[in-house]
């Protein structure tokens, strides 16, 4: 199993999304460069002080490329902080070597585990070893002394590692969230589809019977099937950029929509008071688009029932335009400085770019929280298809 776990880390590669640089490194840089040379300046015991100093910029100017290329900045930093010591052994100054301002090599062991790959985890955790041991070796400290040294240097790499066990688990929980919402997208989809389909084969079934004796009505029936199948088709085309389950059945029932949303308002919980206005032609948007806007304006409200403080009215505005649907959900709760764009929103935002629109959510400008939706409705814009609504 040992050997099983170090394959593993041999082989993690990078994690994605490495920025090469933002502005808090030039910030860092500039306030290593400042202590260097302070100290340069005010320290009186420095040996072989312009050595130092220039050591001392070199690891500051490493920083900039810690996270593309950690395990190089971390070799170039350890072999350039023995080399002092290493002199001093020939040397035996009687005063330390070396700049306080050295330091900033921790900031270069909390990126190696954070940003590199198990390979240079694994490399990089040997340079730094073999450096403090050589650091250590060269001190006339306690050994005691040496050996917390050696655990202070390394406790920045278990918080790097930490950092990115935690940013890689919250990333993987949002995967998730984003496939379930895409499985419950298509399965929408898919019932929808299932739903006419039932439909073509009912009404196919009435032509073939009346064919015989009433020839007009079974013309009407072939007609029907047409309609049928044109808006299948439409949604066919809506379907196959999702996956679905294939373990779960097809419910002949369409999804909840716009239809449904007073009946959701109604019975919030009772703690707020719900306006709800609808707005435009809201009777012919596709399927996936009309439960969409359930989807949104369910999770809103929830998310204000759950965490609105202080909130007395949520407003809730669905307009249907000639290309659009917009849908903004706001509350009138008081501003606690903490977010509430949780893994729900993050699903809504996965619906919402497979259809081809935006989600935005947060803060107000003055209180609250706001949702503001807009799903393209372009292939029903001609209202020949539209949706039975309940």
């Amino acid at each position: 199993m040992l050997r099983d776990d170090l394959r593993t880390l041999w082989t993690e590669p990078r994690p994605p999304g490495a920025p090469a640089r933002v502005r808090r490194d030039w910030a860092l840089l500039a306030a290593g460069l400042a202590g260097v040379a302070l100290e340069a300046g005010l320290r009186e015991d420095v040996v072989w002080r312009p050595a130092a100093v220039v050591i001392a910029v070199w690891l500051c100017l490493l920083l900039l490329w810690r996270r593309t290329r950690p395990l190089t900045m971390v070799t170039l930093a350890f072999g350039s902080v023995v080399l002092l010591p290493v002199a001093s052994l020939v040397a035996a100054p009687r005063e330390p070597v070396g700049l306080y301002t050295d330091a900033v090599v921790l900031v270069l062991v909390y990126a190696l585990p954070r940003w590199g790959s198990g390979r240079e985890i694994v490399l990089g955790a040997a340079v730094i070893l073999a450096g403090g041991v050589l650091c250590s070796v060269t001190d006339e400290s306690p050994v005691l002394e040496n050996v917390v040294g050696l655990v202070f240097l390394l406790l920045p790499g278990v918080v790097g590692a930490a950092v990115r066990f935690r940013v890689t688990a919250r990333e993987r929980q949002l995967e998730q969230v984003r496939s379930r919402e895409r499985e419950q997208l298509a399965r929408e989809l898919h019932d929808t589809v299932a739903h006419h389909v039932s439909a073509m084969v009912i009404i196919a079934q009435a032509g073939r019977v009346l064919a015989g004796v009433d020839p007009s009505a079974a013309v009407e029936a072939l007609e029907g099937v047409e309609e049928e199948g044109a808006r299948t088709l439409e949604e066919m085309r809506a379907m196959v950029a999702a996956l679905r389950d294939r373990g779960v059945g097809a419910e002949l029932a369409p999804p909840a929509g716009v239809a449904d949303l007073e009946r959701l308002v109604r019975t919030p919980g009772g703690r707020l008071r719900v306006d709800l206005g609808l707005d435009g032609e809201l009777d012919a948007l596709p399927p996936a688009v009309d439960a969409a806007v359930y989807r949104i304006v369910q999770e809103s409200v929830t998310n204000a029932l759950r965490h609105a403080v202080d909130a007395t009215e949520l407003v809730v505005r669905v307009a249907a335009e000639r290309h659009t649907v917009r849908v903004s959900v706001r509350d009138n709760g008081r501003r606690t400085g903490r977010g509430r764009d949780g893994y729900g929103l993050t699903g809504l935002r996965e619906r919402a770019t497979l259809l081809g629109g935006t989600l935005r959510a947060g803060p107000g400008t003055d209180r609250g929280w706001h949702v503001e939706a807009e799903l393209p409705r372009a292939r029903s814009e001609s209202g020949v298809h539209s949706r039975p609504r309940r």
